[in-house]
């Protein structure tokens, strides 16, 4: 049965991890033979076929501003629109199926706050997010969306969690997940010539352990504690660090540490398939992290990962291979020394019991319209 859906968002984009996905999305049911709508402020790349662009303008003031001109205009053109279905990303005021990625603002404060180190540093960072326009208007969005909803749609478990105990209400309504599959299908256990060869191109040594990590928001994603774990392993750990942001204070951590010389900081990756080849180790220590595709793209490339009981990816690991708390430096070096010991595991198997990709929400869709 063809239906006639919207999907909201503000940007028609394919930059950014909620952009791709609602294209992704938007293709998917126009090609399943729906009639779509993208309700968007901006359009910055050509809609799928089949898929039409509704375009409500972004007015140039402040952040604020655009927060809730979007939420309101796409309300209006929800409301004007006469669909059967609409999806929202967030920030809206109503919608069918309303899909969180991100995760409930206070809980996000919370922990991330532990990534800045406590005093002022911390103090001033939670003084901005408290008194920004921004933050209170997305607040009070999602109290709204979440009211206003038949369906909550949240990309891991730790996000649902997350939400039950920001709004514990949420027990009584329709709360499911399904997480992102990222396309695995670059990322491959290499075979041992090919490991050789790459390890040498970021020229480690055959006695030494690579440990990677990826992530542009160094604070947030531990490398404060992953610098700290590396000064108390042996000298031939060695660290690979992908991302486009200066080092800056985590430079002089190093330095400070005497671990400067066995930290490689990479830039901007593009072949992430090698890093993770080359890796012995994958390392995300996250302070906060819906769910990481980064953690899935190292265990297809047959890499041992670590990471965070607040990474909503973990989901797939060993508990011995999830550090309970990102800011324990020791348990993560003795985590990070164990696990080197360990045999490289296998191809990674998608779980057949985890909903995953753009298939579940079709088949939502069948059912609400049905």
């Amino acid at each position: 049965m063809s239906a006639r859906i919207a999907i909201m968002l503000p940007k028609l984009s394919t930059y950014g991890g909620a952009e791709g996905f609602s294209l992704r999305l938007a293709t998917a049911l126009a090609t399943a033979g729906h009639d779509v709508e993208f309700i968007c402020a901006r359009q910055e790349t050509p809609a799928p076929e089949g898929v039409r662009p509704v375009i409500v303008g972004r007015p140039p003031l402040t952040r604020a501003c655009k927060i809730a001109w979007y939420a309101y205009a796409a309300e209006r053109a929800r409301k004007r629109g006469g669909y059967d279905l609409s999806f929202s990303m967030g920030k809206t005021i109503a919608q069918d199926v309303l899909r969180m990625s991100g995760g409930p603002l206070s809980v996000f404060w919370r922990l991330s706050q532990r990534a800045w180190a406590p005093g002022l540093p911390r103090t001033w960072k939670m003084t901005r997010r408290r008194l920004s326009p921004a933050n209170m208007l997305i607040r009070s969005l999602e109290e709204t969306s979440l009211a206003n909803q038949r369906v909550c749609v949240t990309v891991s478990h730790r996000v649902r969690d997350w939400l039950l105990e920001a709004h514990p209400w949420l027990a009584q309504r329709d709360l499911r997940v399904i997480y992102n599959k990222p396309d695995l299908s670059r990322f491959s256990p290499p075979s041992e010539d090919e490991r050789r060869t790459l390890r040498r191109s970021y020229g480690l040594a055959d006695g030494d352990v690579a440990i990677s990590f990826a992530g542009t928001n160094f604070a947030l994603k531990g490398l404060g504690t992953l610098t700290s774990a590396l000064s108390m392993l042996p000298p031939n750990f060695r660290l690979l660090v992908a991302g486009g942001r200066h080092p800056g204070r985590f430079g002089r951590l190093a330095e400070d540490l005497g671990v400067a010389g066995r930290i490689t900081h990479l830039g901007r990756v593009d072949d992430m398939p090698s890093l993770y080849r080359a890796s012995d180790i994958f390392c995300l220590p996250s302070f906060y992290d819906t769910c990481s595709n980064a953690v899935l793209e190292a265990l297809a490339s047959g890499t041992r990962v670590i990471s965070t009981r607040d990474n909503g990816s973990s989901h797939f690991l060993p508990e011995r291979h999830v550090l309970a708390d990102s800011a324990d430096a020791h348990t993560l070096a003795a985590m990070l020394e164990a696990t080197s010991a360990e045999e490289r595991p296998g191809p990674f198997q998608w779980p057949t019991d985890v909903e995953a990709g753009i298939e579940p929400y079709l088949d939502l869709v069948r059912e609400l319209t049905a």
